[in-house]
């Protein structure tokens, strides 16, 4: 039994694996269960964590503060890593919509905030520290503080207001969701809305009768015309061809195109005429239409190709094939001249049997190969993530610098190697399994550890005089402002239900919430728009947590 106790009880390398071990694996057990259609996910870490904090189960301090922060930084890091590709495409078309929903959460969550103070009698540090708690956001509390510490006034208190609002800030952003989903939501606001950049590749069938193009190569053809398009496959005839940049279009001639959807009517110009068949649907099978072309799909699994341009490699005079389109995920993109190919790309080619054959070598196509996660850039991505956080950022009239924090520098990090990598030739591909058990992973850690501190002082605090009403006002805090907005923005029917969520988690900086989204949701919604927010949600809510102190105490 002493044996037992000890694996426990006393402080060490082993006894810290056997405590957290546990907590996540109960949790996580606990997580399966769903009442009435309702399971809390990987928030069940959390809870037990705090029971076992409460029960004085405890690990090293300094262990356990490495262990969150760690754990946070993987979640984060990987998170951006993922949404990295798409992200930048997002923030142009659905991004500032998305930033301004998130900016409405947090104005209407301090301003309600504020409106409290006189009402409720609790002063405006103290109320500072329960608005950072009630929006877990600990970098917040750390600006406020610094204010507090030029202004020589005490700051315990403050963080005293955080430490208890935050367990019920973390799990009020769940609360919310389940009250949206359970009271607003329809079935058709689960359905997740194909975004316009989903898909960058329309196919269509063309019959060249302009005039002006008859006797001109598709190269001569291509500096017409602003537009982008690939000829995939020409029939003259009864013969079929692969076309290349030298080969010259002919009267009635039947062209096979890959364009964008919004460019359809004017390849109709260019052109000549449509053949009314569709070449999009599902289940078309490329090598039944021609005897002596075929069409593959390859994998760039060859390092240095990694950031280089498709017209750099020259394929069809090389290999004498056309790249028709590129599968990045999930993500359908015009294999045009300048676009960069990736590490991990399929790239789908059409040609002779043989000249695939060369060309398959030239991609790599070892799709072995892709199966080995790059564990060493994710780790030099974290390091370089966690420096940038910790960069100190001077802001005019505020007199403490803020920085971006273990969580802000990792996210925004992952994000540019995510959409930046290749241009830098920097290999920056995870299979999707492994980025989704690392950030699993990394998200456990964060929440047993995080949970275990903030339960062993859990019952003491709320049982303080000041306690219990600081609770229910924190809760106020956190449920409020996202439950009107997110009502709001989902009457809207701009986002679907998975998209509100990622906004309404990002705004109030909350990887727990956006893990029960994750859980629950069908799609990547809810990771991108929570990764397209979150940077400047985080950012807006630190310069806002000094600013209070700086002018209202």
């Amino acid at each position: 039994m002493d044996y037992i106790s000890t694996l426990f009880t006393f402080h060490s390398a082993v006894q810290t694996v056997v405590v957290v071990s546990l907590l996540i694996a109960i949790g996580l057990a606990f997580g399966t269960i769903k009442i009435k259609g309702i399971s809390l996910g990987i928030a069940w870490v959390f809870f037990i964590g705090i029971l076992a904090g409460e029960l004085h189960l405890s690990i090293d301090t300094t262990t356990l503060d490495y262990i969150e922060t760690f754990g946070l930084s993987m979640f984060v890091y990987c998170l951006g890593l993922h949404v990295g590709p798409n992200f930048f495409g997002s923030l142009r078309h659905e991004g500032l919509g998305q930033n301004l929903w998130s900016l409405a959460v947090i104005v209407f969550g301090t301003v309600f905030a504020l409106l409290l103070v006189p009402l409720t009698g609790v002063s405006v540090p103290n109320m500072v520290g329960l608005l950072c708690g009630a929006t877990t956001n600990t970098p917040a509390l750390g600006a406020a503080t610094q204010a507090l510490s030029h202004f020589g006034l005490p700051s315990s208190s403050v963080a005293l207001a955080t430490a208890v609002t935050y367990p019920l800030g973390v799990v009020g952003v769940i609360i919310a969701m389940v009250i949206i989903r359970k009271l607003f939501v329809k079935p058709q606001d689960l359905e997740v809305k194909r975004s316009d950049d989903d898909d960058h590749t329309y196919i269509a069938q063309f019959t060249a009768i302009n005039p002006a193009i008859a006797g001109k190569t598709i190269a001569q053809i291509a500096n017409m015309t602003h537009l982008k398009f690939i000829i995939s496959r020409i029939w003259r005839g009864k013969e079929v061809i692969v076309p290349l940049a030298n080969t010259v279009i002919q009267a009635n001639d039947s062209l096979l195109v890959v364009t964008n959807k919004q460019d359809e009517r004017s390849m109709v110009l260019l052109f000549g005429k449509q053949v009314e068949k569709d070449w999009n649907r599902e289940g078309v099978d490329w090598n039944a239409i021609d005897a002596n072309v075929e069409s593959r799909v390859c994998v760039v699994t060859r390092t240095g190709l990694n950031g280089k341009r498709l017209g750099q490699l020259k394929l069809r005079d090389t290999y004498g094939v056309n790249v028709s389109r590129v599968l990045r995920g999930d993500i359908k993109l015009l294999a045009s001249d300048d676009l960069r190919l990736q590490y991990g790309d399929r790239v789908t080619i059409v040609g002779k049997h043989d000249d695939l054959n060369n060309a398959e070598h030239f991609f790599g196509n070892s799709v072995k190969t892709l199966e080995e996660p790059n564990i060493g850039s994710i780790f030099l991505g974290i390091f370089f993530g966690v420096a940038l956080g910790c960069i100190p950022i001077s802001l005019p009239g505020m007199e403490s610098p803020i920085r971006l924090g273990i969580a802000g520098g990792p996210i925004i990090m992952g994000i540019i190697v995510g959409a930046l990598g290749p241009r830098m030739h920097f290999i920056s591909y995870t299979t999707r399994s492994a980025s989704l058990m690392l950030r699993k992973l990394g998200l456990a850690l964060y929440l047993g550890c995080l949970g275990l501190d903030s339960g062993k002082d859990f019952l003491t605090t709320i049982l303080r005089p000041e306690g219990l009403a600081w609770v229910g006002i924190g809760f106020l805090i956190t449920l409020i402002p996202v439950v009107v907005i997110g009502v709001i923005a989902l009457k809207t029917h701009k986002y679907d239900f998975g998209s509100i969520c990622g906004i309404l988690c990002g705004s109030m900086a909350n990887p727990m919430a956006l893990g029960y989204a994750n859980d629950t949701l069908p799609g990547d919604t809810a990771s991108i728009s929570y990764a397209t927010v979150y940077p400047l949600g985080m950012f807006i809510r630190v310069v806002i947590a000094q600013m209070l102190i700086m002018f209202l105490v």
